[in-house]
């Protein structure tokens, strides 16, 4: 006992001088700061695109203009690029419902909320086996979802639902014993500030802002966007940070991201951000991969029954992701009044029912070395956990060949109460699928073999 509390007790401590050292504003230094150990541990989260967008809620279903085209909180910016292909799509739905003359701006006090319940959220995050939250407290339009300051009528205290939606959701997830998170973007389509004098945007509206957010909420994640338009340099990414990891009241729990700079994403920052699929990242650093339910990150009405994943799919790709040493920050578009579209909330509530059964297999663990590289033919996935290696199967099969692995002192299925037949030769290891009727089926779309090494 004595030596297992002396073991505890180093642990800590070497925590502790981890994140008491001081950071300089240079990248060197800062990249020196591991990400918290929570964030690497936790696997699954809820990203949540709601602002002035989810008002009119609408974007084109072509993928015209590649990439993106059919991001409904990008509405605005698409009613002002003529360049793109949508263009035309976008405002001639834009005038046939709100009328040529109604701007942008309009659909502030249409952004009602007034079903909006924190703590129904929260809970229903949590039934998600979610463990960290993830909201657009500023998105690229420049309206914010708490009293900034620095964005007089143009928040959603001032205008709108007259409320801190940042700063009541913020209280629920903490509540719900979730880590709570932000997204903010850097730049601002067409703030006048920052189109004229970008260094004055910066030093009066971006860092007082992000320092508000942080020392308002106390959050654990911030998850910035919009920096391609500059360098880390100009967006003063070095010194934020340093206040970030050094002063801030969030400087040992925060996990940041990769966007600080169109110099940063891939290099410099904290944990590696991957878009539907759309980047790479490295072995050396904690990643993320994000995505909506549907095709678009913020809500989108035009979107039908077959533009959304479904649990399945979602299921998959978080053992995919997982598999693969990576968070899934999945993505949930609310509605204006303050909804969750119920498609959403029950593939939510899917992928939280298959993880009461097989969490064990996703929080928590590593990828596993000896595993063979993933491909888009892969249906036998493992995660490591202690001295238990995990497999999980995307596909029922009548038994599963797994090579360099030593002999197993045990092998179970998670949720299945039966015993499981297997054998072992030359490092190899054939576990026999049990027939799963639908009395003593543990869960749907994966099933998990547990190897007790």
């Amino acid at each position: 006992m004595k030596i297992k509390t002396f073991f505890l007790c180093c642990v800590l401590l070497i925590h502790t001088n981890v994140f008491a050292q001081t950071y300089q504003p240079n990248w060197e230094s800062l990249d020196k700061r591991p990400t918290p150990q929570w964030y690497s541990q936790a696997k699954f989260g809820i990203f949540l695109h709601w602002g002035i967008y989810s008002v009119p809620s609408w974007a084109t279903n072509s993928n015209a203009d590649g990439f993106g085209s059919n991001y409904a909180e990008w509405y605005w910016q698409r009613l002002f690029a003529p360049n793109l292909k949508i263009h035309k799509e976008f405002v001639a739905f834009h005038d046939s419902v709100y009328g040529k003359n109604f701007k942008y701006t309009d659909f502030a006090p249409k952004f009602t909320c007034e079903l909006f319940n924190p703590t129904q959220w929260a809970q229903l995050f949590k039934d998600a086996g979610a463990k960290y939250v993830v909201l657009t407290s500023k998105h690229h339009d420049g309206f914010c979802l708490w009293p900034s300051a620095q964005s007089w009528n143009w928040n959603s205290v001032d205008v709108g639902p007259h409320k801190d939606l940042a700063g009541m959701l913020t209280n629920a997830v903490k509540e719900a014993g979730l880590h709570m998170g932000f997204y903010y973007s850097l730049y601002e389509w067409f703030n006048p500030v920052y189109k004229t004098d970008v260094n004055k945007y910066v030093e009066q509206r971006m860092l007082p802002q992000m320092k508000d957010l942080v020392s308002r909420y106390k959050p654990d994640v911030l998850w910035t966007d919009g920096e391609w338009e500059q360098s880390s340099k100009t967006w003063r990414s070095e010194e934020f940070l340093a206040w970030l990891f050094n002063e801030s009241p969030s400087k040992q729990t925060i996990a940041v991201n990769d966007r600080w700079g169109n110099d940063t994403k891939g290099v410099y920052g904290g944990f590696q951000t991957s878009e539907y699929g759309q980047g790479s990242v490295k072995d050396n650093k904690p990643w993320e991969e994000t995505r909506g339910i549907g095709q678009s990150f913020g809500y989108n009405r035009n979107e039908n029954l077959n533009d959304y994943a479904s649990s399945e799919e979602l299921v998959h790709e978080l053992i995919n992701t997982v598999a693969r040493g990576g968070n899934l920050l999945l993505n949930v578009g609310p509605a204006a009044d303050g909804t969750i579209p119920v498609i959403m909330q029950q593939r939510l509530m899917d992928i939280g029912n298959w993880l009461i059964i097989n969490g064990d297999a996703i929080y928590e663990t590593t990828s596993w070395n000896k595993a063979p590289q993933v491909t888009k033919e892969t249906e036998l996935f493992f995660t490591l956990k202690q001295q238990s290696v995990f497999a999980i199967a995307t596909k029922y099969k009548k038994e599963w060949v797994i090579k360099n692995i030593s002999k197993p002192k045990n092998i179970s299925m998670l949720g299945y109460k039966g015993k499981i037949q297997y054998s072992f030769k030359d490092n190899s290891v054939t576990i026999k699928m049990p027939q799963l009727t639908p009395d003593i089926i543990p869960c749907n779309y994966a099933w998990t073999f547990r190897i007790d090494q």
